[in-house]
């Protein structure tokens, strides 16, 4: 019927015309079905069955506004850790602007500050949340979902201690009495902090939910209108990741900065729960940032099998650099060994560590790291990735691409083999690098490793050796960690060992860890404790 009534309008119509009513009609459609939020959702999905490794996995969405809802959880005037106060009047402006701008677009917004109703008992925001009809539901709804071992595993941080104030810590009592005054309750919003939040999104046909608010490994997973409650009731949901926070001491275990701390409980969530996005999916800005978050993002890409790095890198990581740096991990396609998926976030990265071997990737792909190396950003490259993007011998297959100069040009190392398999190789210094902030710590005499010795040499003259390896049957010593300068600037620490066994050598964890610091030009941190060799990582 359409195509029969445009053909009429074009035999009478000119063609001004017939533009402007074109553009009403689809207008007209566009209306009718409402605006849309296009969301991005971070999930982790598992490298390969059963290996308890997972990468991160972004998906595009089209969420319907009108049946979409955010609940904004115990976002309260005050906290007995003043810390938590203080980051959640931090965060509160820019979540006003995303409340304000979802409002604007059809989006019910749910004021959910826990205990303080009778601060809002005769509004009409309040009522609104009162009158809706209680339903049946299949599952309980309850009062407060705790840890779900079925489904998920122990939290990633201890709640021992939690407040993270220096000095004086306040009683854990109610300090709070409302809703931080920031953010602003406007006229259709509602009101309340209990199962009457699913009533509601019941009887407004919503089935869409972007949670909010305060703490992320407590309340917002817990509450009667928290994530794992809506999950058990079928609804869809998302935790804006970037407008949260988690109650984490980093004197407890792991031991890590109170914002890597929230970014391991983002990554359990998205492993068993839900997906995430950020306040970016709302608004023409980058994602929030609290101004207590000076962590320099460090990328971790492991696309090798042989020394089991994506094993090794990321506990590593996470003892020896949470402290001080954001870590996101990426991992090869366990299908396919030409497919790095989630590489893009290394144009986000200020640093990269890579473990890789002998990978042609789409161009696409390729330019990823190129964009990197082109930026100046400091590499540090252990074992295989002297020999990351090209084969041994052949051609790449059509549609991939190698870069076979990588090792010389940006590595400064000659990579030709390696001599057999070695064992009992001898690591010593090289003559007059004593004083290198790189080996900090390190015992001066020789030390074992377990990796082969590979042929590097010799070495671009712009390669400052550090360290030299020797084995038995080898007349030769060779270089087996070296600093190069690239011509852009970019700092480069590459090592040929990161044998699986040589994480547990505490030179080699030494090593690693001084210079990702120097790689970042950050002051390296004082010597590891020498039980290190036995404490693996």
């Amino acid at each position: 019927m359409a195509s029969l009534v445009t053909q009429r309008v074009v035999r009478v119509l000119c063609p001004a015309v017939l533009t402007m009513w074109l553009l009403l009609m689809f207008s007209a459609v566009a209306l009718a079905d409402g605006p849309t939020l296009s969301l991005h959702l971070r999930s982790r999905a598992e490298v390969e069955p059963d290996s308890g490794r997972f990468r991160a996995v972004t998906k595009p969405a089209a969420w319907k506004a009108d049946e979409t809802a955010i609940v904004i959880c115990d976002m309260w005037n005050d906290h007995y850790c003043r810390n938590a106060a203080r980051r959640v009047a931090e965060m509160a402006p820019r979540m006003n602007e995303v409340i304000r701008k979802a409002r604007e677009q059809g989006v019910l917004i749910i004021h959910s500050p826990s205990g303080c109703m009778d601060q809002y008992q005769d509004t009409p925001q309040r009522k609104l949340a009162q009158q809706a009809p209680k339903v049946e539901t299949s599952i309980p709804l309850q009062g407060w979902c705790h840890l779900d071992e079925k489904l998920e595993s122990q939290m990633p941080v201890t709640i021992g201690q939690p407040c993270d104030d220096d000095g004086a810590i306040r009683p854990a009592v109610r300090y709070f009495k409302r809703q931080i005054d920031t953010l602003e309750i406007a006229d259709g919003d509602a009101i309340t902090d209990s199962a009457e939040a699913f009533y509601l999104m019941k009887q407004r046909g919503i089935k869409n939910i972007i949670i909010m608010g305060v703490h992320t490994n407590m309340c917002v997973l817990g509450r009667p209108f928290g994530i794992r409650q809506l999950i058990y009731q079928g609804q869809n949901v998302v935790l804006m990741r970037d407008m949260t926070d988690t109650m984490y001491n980093p004197r407890d275990e792991p031991f890590v900065n109170h914002f890597t701390g929230n970014d391991l409980v983002f990554e359990h969530i998205e492993k068993f729960w839900c997906p995430t996005i950020t306040s970016a999916d709302i608004l023409d800005q980058g994602p929030f940032r609290f101004p207590g978050d000076k962590r320099k993002h460090v990328v971790i890409v492991m696309a090798e099998e042989g020394y089991g790095t994506s094993e090794t890198l990321p506990p590593f990581a996470l003892k020896h650099l949470g402290g001080d740096f954001k870590i996101s991990c990426v991992t090869a396609n366990a299908g396919n060994r030409n497919d790095i998926p989630g590489i893009e976030i290394l144009d986000e990265a200020d640093l990269a560590i890579w473990s890789i071997r002998r990978r042609t990737l789409p161009a696409k792909q390729l330019e990823v790291f190129r964009r990197f190396i082109a930026a100046g950003k400091p590499l540090v490259a252990i074992r295989t990735t002297s020999h990351a993007f090209s084969l041994s011998k052949g051609e790449p297959e059509p549609g991939l691409v190698e870069w076979s100069e990588f090792d010389r040009e940006i590595l400064g190392g000659n990579y030709n083999g390696d001599h057999g398999n070695t064992t009992g190789v001898r690591v010593r210094f090289a003559e007059g690098v004593e004083k290198n902030s790189i080996l900090n710590g390190i015992r001066a005499e020789e030390f074992s490793v377990s990796a082969s010795l590979y042929k590097t040499g010799p070495l671009v003259d712009t390669a400052a050796p550090l360290l030299l390896g020797r084995a038995e049957g080898v007349e030769q010593s060779e270089p087996v960690a070296w600093t190069h300068q690239r011509p852009n600037g970019g700092r480069v620490f590459y090592t040929s060992l990161g044998h699986r066994q040589d994480f547990r050598v505490r030179n080699f964890q030494q090593l690693l860890r001084n210079a990702v610091y120097w790689a970042a030009s950050l002051p390296v941190p004082p010597g590891m404790p020498e039980s290190s060799d036995a404490d693996g990582c």
